[in-house]
């Protein structure tokens, strides 16, 4: 119950910020209904517990399980098994992200199944690659540069339409379920191997895994050139605490069964892993199977608040500002509100706590929470930009992607690794279901494109945490070297001590 209690403290530190960012803009500047209001208060409430038992249960359960099957992969002998397996993995994972299914229903164009089963295979095929890197020991970097080449390439020659939904999918993908799971088993593939850069091998699985969607997406609109389609988006009629209460019991048992349906393929994974390995004790079995269940409560109460509190929330705050005279401060809005959200994201939680592990405390949670925090500003505030003026995206994603690759030949490989994972983890269900609509509402109320102005916020939130994440290696190598550098100073002063004291002792 300790870890309960502690994880619930530290939920409604990550969520009570952009709650009250909420109030204050609803009894200022924007003037929310109260029945969205309303659903919004009950939705923190869930946000709140949801995270907390999903930290909890993930860290007993799902990061163990990745880390035990990362494992017992590496060990295998044999190299196309392994693979298979690894491609299975990913795509079944990733089909059962609820975090892609928001993603999905939002995008009118695409039909679900046929997005989701896309973005499936592009996983596994990425999942399967981060295999034979870590067996050949390929750098990271020179793997990014070759994809990231070969997207802005293919980004040419798709619709412009789904560009923007291309990279959102790569964001999406890896959510709750997927990024505790894929970060664990690339730990697992680390564990085997020796020297002091062992660890940068822990990292990079999240990030390989974001671009197979992204060049999956690409070749989907380039082949199958879905046409442009227009959604529209009906606001829930709620007028008494009672509605808003029948709001949520509606919605529980709809997410109760898609999570349910979320979690099946990870429990016959889990299944499958005890019968072939036969590792984990009784006492281990029972422990690994209440922390799905913890897991599991969590996903369900978590994604009823965002989707059923937040999502309306988000795109009237969007659509009010749009729509008055105050349109310009959709940005430092935005930005005030992407500088928080992140801190809500549940992957997030498991990103800092992997880190602080594996680097012993050498890179604190602190500093990757600010990190991320200051990145996601300013992605926000780029992608309000956008909607207010119709700039297309492109020229920032490849700015932006341009500059991460170029600080990683300057910065130590892990904080690369850690960067491109952290991409992945920010761009989590908070962003799909608080800030895209936010994004889609504002574009809406502006008569916007959404397709082309309001979708793309995704991408830019996992972007720019490339960046400060790696400059926040830079300032960690720089400390480093001026603490050697003082170190040495000092070591020398000691030795002339020490010969000044030797030749008067002479002399004597």
């Amino acid at each position: 119950m300790a870890h309960i209690f502690a994880s619930i403290k530290e939920s409604l530190t990550s969520v009570l910020p952009i709650a009250i960012i909420v109030l204050i803009l609803s009894i200022t500047c924007v003037s929310l209904d109260a029945g969205v209001l309303v659903l919004f208060l009950f939705g923190t409430i869930l946000l709140i517990l949801g995270m907390s038992f999903f930290s909890v249960g993930s860290g007993i359960s799902m990061e163990p399980l990745g880390d035990g099957i990362g494992k017992f992969i590496n060990k295998n002998n044999k190299f196309v098994i392994p693979l298979v397996i690894c491609f299975i993995l990913g795509f079944i994972i990733t089909v059962s992200e609820p975090d892609l299914t928001v993603l999905a229903e939002q995008v009118p164009t695409i039909p679900n199944a046929m997005l989701i089963m896309c973005v499936g295979v592009g996983v596994g095929i990425f999942l399967s690659i981060t295999l034979i890197r870590s067996k050949k020991e390929i750098p990271l970097r020179g793997l990014l540069l070759i994809f990231y080449i070969l997207i802005i390439a293919l980004s040419f020659f798709a619709p412009t339409e789904f560009v923007p939904t291309a990279f959102d999918s790569g964001g999406v993908t890896t959510g709750p379920i997927t990024v505790p799971f894929i970060m664990a088993m690339g730990a697992g593939f680390a564990a085997g191997k020796k020297g002091k850069n062992a660890s940068e091998h822990s990292f990079g699985l999240v990030a390989l895994c974001s671009i197979g969607p992204i060049l999956s997406v690409l070749l989907l609109s380039i082949f199958f050139k879905p046409s442009p389609a227009t959604s529209v988006y009906e606001f829930p009629s709620v007028f008494t605490t009672t509605e808003a209460f029948k709001q949520f019991a509606l919605a529980l048992p709809k997410y109760a069964e898609e999570v349910a349906l979320a979690f099946v393929p990870i429990v016959v994974v889990f299944m499958i892993y005890q019968l072939v390995s036969r590792k984990l004790h009784k006492h281990t079995l029972i422990k690994m199977s209440v922390g799905f269940v913890y897991t599991y409560l969590g996903l369900v109460l978590f994604l009823t608040g965002a989707n059923v509190g937040f999502m309306p929330a988000g795109r009237l705050i969007g659509a009010k500002i749009a729509g008055s005279e105050i349109k310009y401060m959709l940005v430092p809005i935005g930005m005030l509100m992407g500088y928080f959200v992140v801190s809500a994201e549940p992957a997030v939680h498991s990103l800092k706590r992997q880190v602080s592990e594996i680097t012993k405390g050498g890179i604190s949670q602190k500093s990757v929470a600010m990190a991320l925090s200051v990145g996601v500003s300013v992605s926000v505030g780029i992608s309000m930009l956008r909607v207010l003026t119709g700039i297309p995206i492109l020229p920032f994603l490849i700015f932006g992607y341009a500059v991460s690759l170029i600080i990683s030949y300057f910065v130590p490989s892990i904080y690369t690794g850690i960067a491109f994972d952290s991409g992945g983890v920010a761009s989590g269900p908070m962003t799909s279901t608080f800030m895209l609509p936010f994004a889609m509402g504002a574009c809406e109320a502006i008569g916007g494109n959404v397709m082309t102005d309001a979708f793309g916020i995704v991408a830019m939130i996992a972007m720019t945490p490339l960046i400060t994440i790696q400059f926040l290696g830079l300032y960690e190598r720089r400390a480093h070297i001026r603490k050697l550098k003082k170190l040495h100073t000092e070591i020398s002063m000691i030795k002339d001590d020490i010969v000044f004291f030797d030749e008067e002792g002479a002399n004597e």
